[in-house]
C-alpha cells in the first residue's frame, strides 16, 4: 500500500473535534511564533491533490517543500524523491534525495534511488559505487535492487549498459548462479550481445557443471537469432531433465518461451506426474488451442480427483471452464474444501457463474467473498475487481465504475483497484481522470510496467503529449522490451510523432508476436498513411476477423473509410 501522508495526532484530534461554545482562555492559545515553527501539511495535501489532477510537476515542488520543511521524516522524502523522478524533474530529485539520504543513510531503497537518478543524469561512476554497495550486502535484496535500478535507470540505455558492465569488471556481482542468471537476462534486454556474451563465459567458468548454464546459453542463441542451435542445446538436455523435475520444468519454460509449446509438452509429459505438471501440460495444450488433447488431460486428471485434493480440484475447475463447461467447472470449484486454494476457488466459480449466465448468483456469490473478514485481503480486493468485471460483461458500465468505488474506499490507493479505474475512466473517454489513478499508481511503482505502458499509450493515443508518452514507454519496453502490448504502444507513439517508417516496424513486430485486433488496426493506419492502401486493408480485414467491435478498428475505418 502507498504510504500515507503522516499527520500529527494534535491535528488529527482537532479535525475530529467539533465546534465549541465557549470562547477558548489565552492558555489555549498559541503564540504565533510557536504556531510558525510547526510544520505545515499544507504541501503535502496539495502535493497529493496536484498528483491525483495528473499535474506532477507541481506535485513535484509540493511534495518537495513538504519534505523540505518536516525534519527527519524519510517516508516523505522517499515520496519527494520518487515524484520528482516521474516529472522527470532531476533537480528536485536530486535536492529530495539528499534529504532521503540524510535520513535514512543505511536505506537500501534509497541507494537503489540515488543509482538509478545518478544513470539517468549520465554519471555512471556514482551509479557504480551505489551498487557496488549494495551488491555486499548480505541477502537478496540488495541485488534485487541492483537489477531494478539497472532496468529503471538511464535516459539512454547505454548508460545502464556501461554500469553493468562495470559491475562484472569489479567482479561485485554475488558468485551465486541464480544471481548471474538474472544478472544476465537483463544483459540480453539491453541489447549489448558482446556484454551478453561475456557474462555467459564467466557463468560457464564459475558453474561448469551446472545444467542451468546451458539454459542460458539457449537464452544467449535465442536473443541472437540461433534458433537451431538453441533448439540442439536444449535437446541435450532432454535425457537428464526426465531424472530431474526441477530442470525437466526448466527446459519445458525453454521450448515454451521459443514458440515451441508442443516441444515443451512433450517434456513435461515424460516422467512423474503431480498437479503442477498437469497445470503446465494443461497451460502448454490451452496454448496449442489443442481442445482435443485438453479434453483427455482432463478426463485423466478426473478419474485421479477421488481424494479432496484442494490444488487438484482448482485445476480441473480451470481446465472445464477453458473448455466451457461452465457447470463442471462450478461444481469442481465448490468442491474446493479448503487450503490456500479455497480463496481463488470461490472467485472462480463466481465468474463461472456470470459465464453461464446466472448474474444474481455471481454478484451474491463475490459480495460474499468481499465481507468475509477470515479470507485475505487480496481476496477480498480481488473480489471487488471480479464484481466490476461482472457488470461490465453485462454492460452495467455505472455498476463497474460503483464497484471499484467500493473497492478503494474498502482498500485506498490499492494499485490494482486503481489500474482498473483508469482503463474504466479511459473507456468513458475521461483522460484526466484515468491519467490520474495512473499517476497515482507510479508512485508508488516506478516501474509498474503495465501502468507505463498504460498511460504512455494514453498520452499517445489520446492527446498530443507524445515526447511524454514516448519516455514512458521507453521505461516498459527496458522493463519487458518483447511484450507485443508494449511493443504495439512504442509502434503507435512513434506514429504520432510522424515517424511512420520506423513505427511500421515496430507494429509489423508486434503483430508477429500476438495476432490482436487492436495492433493488426493500428498497423493497418500506418500502412495506409504510407500509401500502401492494399496491404492496410489485408490488415484491416485480419483485425476484423479477430474482433469486429474493436475500437482503433472502427476509429481507422471511420477516419479512412477503406
Amino acid at each position: 500500500m502507498p504510504a500515507l501522508i503522516r499527520i500529527s495526532s494534535v491535528l488529527l484530534l482537532s479535525l475530529m473535534a467539533g465546534p465549541t461554545l465557549a470562547a477558548p482562555s489565552t492558555s489555549r492559545v498559541l503564540d504565533r511564533a510557536e504556531a510558525a515553527q510547526e510544520p505545515s501539511l499544507e504541501p503535502a495535501l496539495v502535493g497529493e491533490f496536484a498528483l491525483q489532477a495528473g499535474k506532477l510537476s507541481d506535485s513535484a515542488a509540493q511534495y518537495l517543500q513538504a519534505a523540505q520543511a518536516s525534519e527527519g521524516d524519510a517516508g516523505l522524502a522517499e515520496r519527494a524523491t520518487r515524484i520528482a523522478m516521474l516529472a522527470n524533474d532531476d533537480t528536485r530529485a536530486g535536492q529530495a534525495l539528499a534529504l532521503w539520504q540524510q535520513r535514512a543513510p543505511t536505506s537500501l531503497t534509497m541507494r537503489s534511488a540515488a543509482a538509478a537518478l545518478a544513470m539517468r543524469q549520465n554519471r555512471p561512476e556514482q551509479a557504480v559505487t551505489e551498487l557496488k554497495a549494495l551488491l555486499a550486502t548480505p541477502g537478496d535484496e540488495g541485488w534485487r535492487l541492483t537489477l531494478a535500478a539497472l532496468v529503471g535507470g538511464g535516459r539512454e540505455p547505454t548508460v545502464p549498459a556501461q554500469v553493468l558492465e562495470a559491475l562484472v569488471a569489479a567482479d561485485a556481482i554475488p558468485n551465486r548462479i541464480e544471481v548471474w542468471q538474472e544478472f544476465g537476462r537483463v544483459a540480453m534486454r539491453m541489447e549489448k550481445p558482446d556484454l551478453a556474451q561475456r557474462m555467459v563465459d564467466q557463468v560457464v567458468r564459475r558453474f561448469p557443471d551446472d545444467p542451468r548454464v546451458a539454459l542460458l546459453r539457449v537464452s544467449q542463441l535465442q536473443q541472437a537469432g540461433k534458433t537451431a542451435e538453441a533448439m540442439s542445446v536444449l535437446q541435450a538436455l532432454e535425457p537428464a531433465a526426465r531424472a530431474t523435475p526441477d530442470l525437466r520444468n526448466a527446459v519445458a519454460i525453454a521450448y515454451d518461451a521459443m514458440n515451441q509449446p508442443m516441444a515443451a509438452e512433450r517434456v513435461l509429459s515424460a516422467g512423474p506426474q503431480d498437479t503442477q505438471t498437469y497445470g503446465m501440460r494443461a497451460s502448454l495444450l490451452a496454448k496449442q488451442e489443442d481442445a482435443t488433447a485438453l479434453a483427455a488431460l482432463y478426463a485423466e486428471l478426473s478419474r485421479a480427483a477421488s481424494k479432496p485434493d484442494p490444488a487438484q480440484r482448482l485445476l480441473l475447475g480451470k481446465i472445464a471452464e477453458y473448455l466451457k463447461r461452465y457447470q463442471e467447472a462450478v461444481d469442481w470449484y465448490h468442491s474446493v474444501p479448503g487450503g490456500d486454494e479455497l480463496s481463488e476457488a470461490r472467485l472462480r466459480a463466481a465468474n463461472a457463474q456470470g459465464l453461464l449466465g446466472n448474474q444474481a448468483k455471481a454478484l451474491e456469490e463475490v459480495r460474499a467473498v468481499q465481507s468475509d473478514a477470515v479470507l485475505a485481503e487480496e481476496a477480498r480486493r480481488d473480489a471487488y475487481l471480479l464484481e466490476a468485471e461482472l457488470r461490465l460483461r453485462a454492460g452495467d458500465e455505472a455498476g463497474e465504475l460503483d464497484a471499484l468505488g467500493r473497492g478503494l474506499a474498502a482498500y485506498p490507493d490499492e494499485n490494482a483497484l486503481l489500474y482498473a479505474r483508469a482503463l474504466a475512466w479511459e473507456r468513458r473517454d475521461d483522460i484526466p481522470r484515468a491519467e490520474a489513478d495512473l499517476r497515482k499508481v507510479l508512485v508508488t511503482e516506478p516501474e509498474n510496467v503495465a501502468a507505463l505502458n498504460a498511460l504512455g499509450y494514453t498520452l499517445a493515443d489520446r492527446t498530443h503529449r507524445y515526447q511524454e508518452a514516448l519516455e514512458l514507454i521507453d521505461r516498459a519496453r527496458v522493463a519487458d522490451p518483447d511484450n507485443p502490448a508494449i511493443v504495439d504502444s512504442h509502434g503507435w507513439v512513434l506514429y504520432r510523432l510522424g515517424r511512420n517508417e520506423e513505427a511500421a516496424v515496430q507494429l509489423r513486430r508486434a503483430y508477429a508476436l500476438a495476432k490482436d485486433a487492436e495492433i493488426a488496426a493500428h498497423l493497418g493506419e500506418v500502412l495506409w498513411v504510407l500509401g500502401r492502401q492494399d496491404e492496410a486493408r489485408r490488415y484491416f480485414d485480419e483485425a476484423a476477423k479477430l474482433d469486429p467491435d474493436n475500437r482503433a478498428l472502427q476509429r481507422a475505418r471511420e477516419k479512412f473509410s477503406p
